[in-house]
């Protein structure tokens, strides 16, 4: 079976391991399970994820990440030359793709925004000039928060919404849930998997899209269901860890509500 994780409100908030995440990811090794880490944080570079992880005493390796940074970078062409806002993930996942990224923002053919904690007023109006003059708008996801240890802050979907209405322009979204960070897991894993995240409107749309049970845990952004049905292929509980014991337990993931002391 494997396990796709989310980082930001799973395994981490911020700097810190939420409690129990760490021991959790251990035991899934231990027993044999495979792990890859999806996340819509455009940051951090691949390598940079690795050497965090490590700092937590995670074992990964470099396959086992994908991001909407790599998610938003194929949807490139390589011939294109983007004006670029976000930090050093979306960055290489952008070179890595072999487009230029242009020093300023005149005759680009794409505006390609990631989460950016230095956004200002200066790099929104050039992003909005550069997709009122046609340049494509593509976003690594539409997250509007992001879970912090003492706060949540303004995601890039919050970013993106101010561009998106001084454009006019909606843009394309490549993270989680949508089909381009999709068609980079979809070829690793099966229809036994579980998608594990703190965001149903991110997560569970994703795990459904994906076809794979979806765990929810409490840990990160804490949303209202709304019309998602969290009876069915759906297990919800307090943290990873208590996920973690239950399928150790019982060998799988029952749909339904362990937030209590059911492990």
């Amino acid at each position: 079976m494997n396990w796709i994780l989310d980082l930001d409100g799973v395994v981490w908030r911020g700097n810190e391991a939420i409690d129990g995440s760490v021991d959790a990811i251990a035991r899934l090794h231990e027993a044999g399970q495979k792990i890859y880490f999806v996340t819509n944080n455009s940051l951090l570079t691949v390598s940079q994820y690795v050497k965090k992880m490590a700092s937590f005493e995670i074992e990964a390796t470099e396959d086992q990440i994908i991001t909407s940074a790599m998610a938003a970078a194929s949807l490139l062409d390589p011939s294109w030359r983007v004006y670029l806002i976000g930090g050093g993930g979306l960055k290489e996942a952008v070179e890595n793709r072999g487009v230029t990224i242009a020093e300023n923002y005149t005759g680009v053919d794409a505006v390609v925004l990631g989460w950016d904690p230095e956004i200002n007023f200066e790099k929104m109006s050039n992003a909005m000039t550069a997709i009122r003059s046609g340049a494509k708008y593509i976003v690594t996801n539409a997250d509007l928060t992001y879970p912090n240890p003492d706060r949540l802050l303004p995601g890039t979907g919050s970013i993106a919404a101010a561009v998106t209405a001084a454009s006019g322009v909606n843009p394309q979204f490549a993270g989680k849930p949508n089909e381009p960070i999709a068609a980079l897991i979809r070829p690793k894993i099966c229809s036994n998997d579980v998608m594990v995240g703190d965001r149903i409107t991110t997560d569970g749309v994703f795990a459904r899209l994906l076809g794979v049970h979806f765990g929810l845990v409490k840990t990160g952004v804490n949303e209202d269901p709304g019309d998602f049905d969290l009876s069915t292929s759906t297990t919800v509980c307090e943290d990873l860890r208590s996920m973690v014991s239950i399928f150790l337990k019982e060998g799988s993931l029952p749909d339904g509500s362990y937030l209590r002391s059911r492990t």
